[in-house]
This record gives C-alpha cells, sequence and structure tokens, in this order.
C-alpha cells in the first residue's frame, strides 16, 4: 500500500470515527433531553378527571339506559346508597362502629394526644411532615423517650422536605432515648422522580386502638386558640374503631418504604372486625367511617376521586376549609356547577396571614371566576387558616391532612377520616360557620378593583406554576 493510500485510510478513518463520536453526542443528548422531559412532566402532573358522567337505567335495572353530563351524580350524599358508593371510588372501607371525637384548638388537641401516647404500652407510631423546635418539641420528646425507656416500642417517621428543620441534636436525643427514626424520601440521583412526592400525612397511632390525624405539625404555632396571631387555626380528630388499623395501614407502608420493614402483628393492627356501612345495618349510634390513605398514581387518584365524588354529590351545602385553595380548571367547573344548580358552595381560606404567599397568590387568580359561578368565597382574618375540613349536606364530611390543590390532590401521599353521619356532619357545619364570624367575605366588585402592581402580576405568575404550589 502507498504512502497515499495509507492517509487516504487513516482520513476516512478519522472521519468515521468523528462522525460516530457526533452521532453518539446527538443521541445521548437526545436521551438526556427525552428523560428530562419525562421527568419534569411526570412531576408536575395534574389530575386526569375532567367531568362527572352519570349513566342511569329504570327502576330494578329496566328500561333503557340514561346518560346526561351536568356534573350531578344520581345518588345523593344523604341517600342511604351514598356510603357504598364512595367506598368503591375511594378505596376505603367505610364501617359502622367509630367514635370520633374533634378538635378545633391546639391546645386541646395536644393534651389529649400527649396523655393518650404518655398512657401507650405497647407500640406508637408516628407520621411527621411538619417539625420546628420549640415547646411542643420539647414536650413531644420529653413524653416518647420516657414511653420508649419504659418498654414501648416507638416509631417515628419524618418527611424529610417538611421537617428539614429538625435540628441533629434532637435527633440524637430521641435515639438515645429509645426511639427509632426514619427519614421518608431523603434526596438520592436515583429517587429523584420522587422528590416532588412528598409525605404530608401527620397521624399518631397508640397501642393499634387509638388514632389522630388532621392538619397538625410538631411546632408552637399549633398551640392556641386559633383565633389570635401565631396561633394557626387547624381541626383534628381522635379515632377509635376499625379506621384505626386503615390509619397504621398507611404508616406501614411508608415505613416500609423509608426503612426496607414491613411492620406486622397484633402490636401493629388490632384486626377489629368492620360492619357493613349502611343505613339500615347499624348496629350502634356511634358513626360509619373509614379511612381514606391517598398515594400518588399514574391514573387518578383516591382524593381527586373522592372530592369529585363529593361535589356532584352535594344537594344543599358544600362547605370547604382549606389551607391551599388551587383548583384546576375542571374543578372549578364543578364548583361552578353546583353554584349554579342550586348547592350553597363556600370555600374558606387563608387572608394575607398565610404562610404560603405563592399559593394564596394563585388561588386569587381565578377567585373573579369563582364568584361569577356562584361559588362563596372567605378569608380567615386572625392568622393562618390550616383546617382541611369538608362537609357536604350535614352529613358527609371529612378532616384530614387533605387540601384543594394539586398537590394534594396527586403529588403527595394524604390521609382524610371520611363520616358519614349527621350529628357529625352537624358538629362540623357548626364550626365552619363559627369560623366565618371571624373571615371576611369576598366580593366581585373588591375582586376586580384589586391593582395590576404588584397583585395581578404576582397573581398570574403564580397561576403559572400552580401544580407545583
Amino acid at each position: 500500500m502507498t504512502g497515499a493510500e495509507v492517509g487516504w485510510l487513516g482520513g476516512l478513518i478519522g472521519e468515521t470515527g468523528t462522525w460516530i463520536l457526533a452521532g453518539t453526542a446527538i443521541v445521548l443528548f437526545l436521551l438526556l433531553g427525552t428523560a428530562m422531559l419525562a421527568l419534569v412532566t411526570f412531576a408536575t402532573r395534574g389530575t386526569p378527571l375532567r367531568r362527572i358522567r352519570a349513566m342511569v337505567t329504570g327502576a330494578g335495572g329496566t328500561g333503557s339506559l340514561n346518560e346526561r353530563v351536568d356534573g350531578k351524580s344520581p345518588i345523593a350524599a344523604a341517600d342511604p346508597e351514598f356510603p357504598q358508593v364512595a367506598r368503591v371510588l375511594c378505596n376505603t372501607d367505610l364501617a359502622d362502629g367509630h367514635c370520633v371525637e374533634c378538635f378545633v384548638t391546639g391546645d386541646a388537641l395536644f393534651d389529649a394526644l400527649l396523655a393518650d401516647v404518655a398512657a401507650a404500652r405497647g407500640l406508637i407510631t408516628w407520621h411527621v411532615y411538619w417539625f420546628k423546635p420549640g415547646r411542643l418539641a420539647e414536650r413531644v420528646a420529653e413524653v416518647l423517650c420516657e414511653r420508649a425507656r419504659a418498654g414501648v416500642r416507638v416509631l417515628m417517621l419524618f418527611d424529610h422536605f417538611g421537617s428539614k428543620g429538625v435540628p441533629e441534636p434532637y435527633m440524637r436525643r430521641l435515639r438515645a432515648g429509645g426511639v427509632e427514626v426514619a427519614d421518608f424520601r431523603p434526596p438520592r440521583w436515583n429517587t429523584l422522580y420522587k422528590l416532588q412526592n412528598r409525605m404530608h400525612i401527620r397521624a399518631v397511632v397508640i397501642d393499634a386502638t387509638v388514632g389522630y390525624t388532621g392538619g397538625f405539625g410538631i411546632d408552637d404555632r399549633w398551640l392556641g386558640d386559633g383565633r389570635h396571631a401565631g396561633g394557626w387555626r387547624d381541626t383534628s380528630v381522635r379515632i377509635t374503631g376499625a379506621s384505626v388499623d386503615q390509619l397504621q395501614g398507611a404508616f406501614a407502608s411508608n415505613w416500609g418504604e423509608a426503612t426496607g420493614d414491613l411492620v406486622l402483628g397484633n402490636a401493629v393492627f388490632s384486626h377489629r372486625a368492620s360492619t357493613a356501612a349502611t343505613a339500615g345495618q347499624r348496629e350502634s349510634d356511634t358513626l360509619i367511617a373509614g379511612l381514606m390513605y391517598s398515594s400518588p398514581s399514574l391514573g387518578s387518584t383516591s382524593a381527586e376521586r373522592y372530592f369529585f365524588t363529593s361535589l356532584a354529590s352535594a344537594r344543599e351545602r358544600w362547605y370547604l376549609a382549606t389551607a391551599y385553595f388551587v383548583p384546576d380548571r375542571h374543578l372549578r367547573r364543578m364548583l361552578c356547577d353546583a353554584a349554579q344548580r342550586g348547592v350553597d358552595v363556600r370555600v374558606l381560606t387563608p387572608g394575607e396571614h398565610t404562610d404560603r404567599p405563592s399559593t394564596w397568590y394563585a388561588a386569587r387568580a381565578h377567585y373573579a371566576e369563582l364568584l361569577d359561578g356562584g361559588v362563596r368565597l372567605y378569608e380567615y382574618c386572625p392568622t393562618m387558616m390550616h383546617a382541611k375540613t369538608l362537609v357536604v349536606d350535614d352529613v358527609w364530611s371529612m378532616v384530614g391532612t387533605l387540601n384543594f390543590d394539586n398537590r394534594s390532590m396527586v403529588l403527595n401521599d394524604e390521609v382524610a377520616l371520611l363520616m358519614w353521619d349527621r350529628a357529625m356532619g352537624a358538629r362540623l357545619t357548626a364550626a365552619f360557620h363559627d369560623d366565618l364570624r371571624f373571615a371576611q367575605e369576598l366580593d366581585i366588585a373588591t375582586v376586580r378593583g384589586r391593582p395590576w402592581w404588584p397583585d395581578r402580576l404576582l397573581e398570574w405568575g403564580a397561576g403559572r406554576i400552580d401544580r407545583l404550589l
């Protein structure tokens, strides 16, 4: 082979190598771009539900099928068949035999909760989303360490994001006292796709027989009466009955992911039998209830189906108290549809004392649309409104960790106690009206008259990222 031929072959090989490297770089760039796009779309996904489609036949299943799309369920929240509808759509075992105590102040809640914890004999499990050092954190540490030293097993699960303020000395104190502590979803390179999906649950189970849930965290802001600055307004419940096992099931699921240990046994679950949740089969005066555990999904979640079903089944009243109110356009249409068919739709949210201004601005971007649609909106004035409650027609109610936003419905692990009971419905309705005494109702003239700078500009900006808030 001549020198010229060798040179030509070398040039060809060099050119080919360059093309291979360039092609490889392009393929890797496309793969990386596709992966990033998939990650972003997964992390910002919203509810796939858009409307209610009612399909009914004649009595006894005879006759032709009638279908309508008007945002109204053929079964009302007060109908005896409603608990079965809620059971299958929300994946929640509604059962008779529950006793539920409702707390509307943090002082009353933590007095009862810490007394129950102090009386524990076998196992305490505690979901912690939000934590800040202070007097309440000291009370919690003292009672948990005392119980652990007495031989009670204490499992405490902190969400990494919500509890990022936990100082290491506090963690060491818990561990030294015998408390088992785990961190839920700390950021790691191989779990970045879960970064948006937080454990927003706040719950405690004592000896597999008593459960607590609601909006509370471990932070001094939950102390007080909820009527004055500095002490948040929240609602929580103490539960006995079959739902305690369901609440414990949520803990077992999250603890298993965080530690690799799936906890089982009669110290974890009481295995109490549930009875049928229909009006004709009630065995006592205790209320019908079920604990809904909603976890992120590629499809619709239990939380989404719960809110859609509750809106469609309302006939007289639909009263929502929520810390973060950012409904998408389909839920806004559902709210307006309910109001326009004669339902008294009212929403109570935080006012200027909100702890998350971006969410507040995103909500206010849609206030005019909702007010025009007949929805009544209120902002709580004294302090932060952090309660998460819903009452439908004074019979179907909820207390839990669910907010009316994309994060709670789609992205987070959440729990809520669902109750079908007129006495509890009346209790929560009365609490809602009592809160309205400390709230300002918004009117369309005020909302339309707010200035472009900075209000409407901030609302517009927050509205562009409302799925992430």
